[in-house]
Parts: C-alpha cells; structure tokens; sequence
C-alpha cells in the first residue's frame, strides 16, 4: 500500500503538470507567464547542449529531467526536484528525458536576492547548517539541487493555480513569492543560500564580484582591481571564487563572451567576426580556437547545427 506521502506526491505532481502543460503552450521556449518573474517550460524531445547564464532563481523540475554543466561539475536533476542559483553563473544545460507522452515540464521563478536578504534576517537561526550528507557538499558553491517537499510542493501548487485566477494574482501572488523563498530557505539548501545572503561573507563578496564581471565581462580582467573593490586578497578572491563558480575569474569572464556569442550568433544571425569583437574578443581566429575547445565545433558548424535542431530553453 503506498504511504500518504507518496500519494500526497503524486497529486502535487500530477496538479503542477496539469498547470505548467496549459500555460506552457511553445516548446523549447520560454514561456513567460502573468506571474512577474516565471516562466514554463516545455520540450517533448531531449536536447542539444545550450549556453546560458543563469541569474539568481529557483527552477523546479515537473515531469523529465535534465544536466547542467557548472565549470568542472555536474548536476543531473529529475522530477520534483528543484536548484538553486545564489548567483549568475554561466552554464550548459541540456534535457536528457523528454518525450510526446511525458514532455520535459519545468518552471524558473527569479528571486531577488535583497527579498533573500531580509526574510534571512527575519529567520534569524531558524535556518539549519548544512547536512553533509546532502547532494551539494560544497556550501559555497553557487547552484545546489534538493528535493521538493510536500510543503514546497502545495506553496507552488498556489503559486501555479493564480494562473487560473489572474484577477487573484496581484494580492495573493506575493504571499505565495514569500512561502516559497520561505520554504527553500528552512530547507536542505538553506544554509546555502543563507551564506550568499549574508552581507559580509566570503560567498556574499564573491557574487559582488560576480555582478561586476557580468556587467563588465567585455572589458580587460584585472583580479587585482576585483580584491580590492571587496577589500579580499588576489588569492583569496581566486580561491573563494572557484569555489563558487568551479571556475577562476578568466575562465568565467571567457564563458561569458563565448555564452554572448553564441547567442547573437543564433538569434541576431551575427557573423562569428563580428560576434568576437562584440563581446570583447580583438583577434577572430583566437575567438574561433577557445569557442571550438568550448562547444566542441567551430562557431559557423555550431550555429548552423543547433539551427537544425529542436532548441530548448534553458531552465
């Protein structure tokens, strides 16, 4: 006989999918929704590797599952299962279960990290530490995966079903905002988030840091300007920022140029030259050698395949 909370599951399960596969009417897109800051997302076929940046959110997994690729780290997560990004971080991702009858099903809501901020203060030591034995080890690292919940699983449920009442969403839609920053930050990866939330922690500086070279990821890298503007040493801010990003500062600033690249190569049809000089590149034939090592294929060879596949967002 099943136990009340596999059945509890399944009827969250089975509710979230039935929104998320009636708004969710593109495949391989994002789909944006009367909620500000979610979207859904929907593929009926597993994917090509694609580049992204992922911002600070929370992305929940319905039906499927998929890999991300985080510099030297891999995450593989399934259904009812969601991450965590404390911070923008350049990733590849890819759908690795889909099909018509039970289509890849995810939802990415963005989070405000001052909202963060301050429901941590309001939690005080409510929040547990980490668990070493959870799936994300390493408590600085920028993107961590836990397993939904019953509690986390109704609060989306709510969440999800305003799409149905839209004249509900502007005075319930930030109660439910708040029940699911809420419920993420009492739970496995609270602690985590927590540390990114914490006004003068190594992993707050990093993603100080972190802002400016997203900003600036065009411009000359220089670590030393970085240290000093969050008052760390050159090889603090080395170390600390590998941590979260399983990358050093250039590796991430490359990731971004390439990520850019790529994408105004596929969707503004920008030549590979003129992509390179946009995003900070002074020589084409050197753009050319680190998006080869990176992808895997010349830029021509790679726009041109990824233009005859089924692309799906990332979430």
């Amino acid at each position: 006989m099943a136990s009340s909370s596999n059945i509890a599951a399944g009827n969250i399960a089975t509710a979230l999918a039935d929104i998320v596969s009636r708004h969710a009417l593109r495949a391989g897109e994002p789909n944006p929704t009367a909620l500000t800051g979610v979207q859904l997302f929907r593929s009926h076929v597993p994917s090509s590797c694609m580049s992204s940046v992922y911002d600070p959110s929370l992305v929940f997994i319905i039906q499927g599952s998929k890999s991300i690729q985080l510099g030297d780290r891999q995450i593989v997560y399934g259904p009812l299962t969601y991450l965590a990004s404390s911070v923008h971080l350049p990733v590849l991702g890819q759908v690795i279960d889909a099909s018509e009858d039970e289509p890849y099903l995810a939802l990415k809501i963005t989070v405000d990290p001052k909202q963060v901020s301050e429901l941590v203060l309001e939690l005080g030591d409510k929040i547990d530490s980490v668990d070493p034995d959870s799936p994300c080890p390493e408590i600085t690292c920028g993107l961590c995966i836990a397993q939904m919940d019953e509690a986390m699983g109704n609060a989306l449920t709510r969440l999800l079903g305003l799409l149905d009442k839209p004249d509900d969403i502007p005075v319930l839609a930030p109660l439910a905002f708040r029940e699911i920053l809420y419920r993420a930050l009492i739970g496995e990866m609270g602690a985590r988030m927590r540390k990114f939330a914490t006004a003068d922690s190594q992993a707050n500086r990093i993603s100080k840091v972190i802002a400016v070279l997203k900003h600036r990821y065009t411009e000359p890298l220089r670590v030393r300007d970085l240290a000093d503007q969050v008052n760390m040493s050159e090889s603090s801010l080395f170390h600390s920022f590998k941590q979260v990003t399983r990358m050093s500062p250039l590796q991430f600033q490359k990731k971004l140029r390439l990520h850019e690249a790529r994408r105004l190569m596929l969707t503004e049809g920008l030549e590979a030259a003129t992509a390179s000089y946009r995003v900070g590149y002074e020589s084409p034939s050197h753009f050319s050698r680190e998006y080869s090592r990176m992808f895997g294929a010349p830029p021509r060879a790679d726009v041109n395949r990824l233009r005859g596949e089924q692309l799906v967002a990332p979430a």
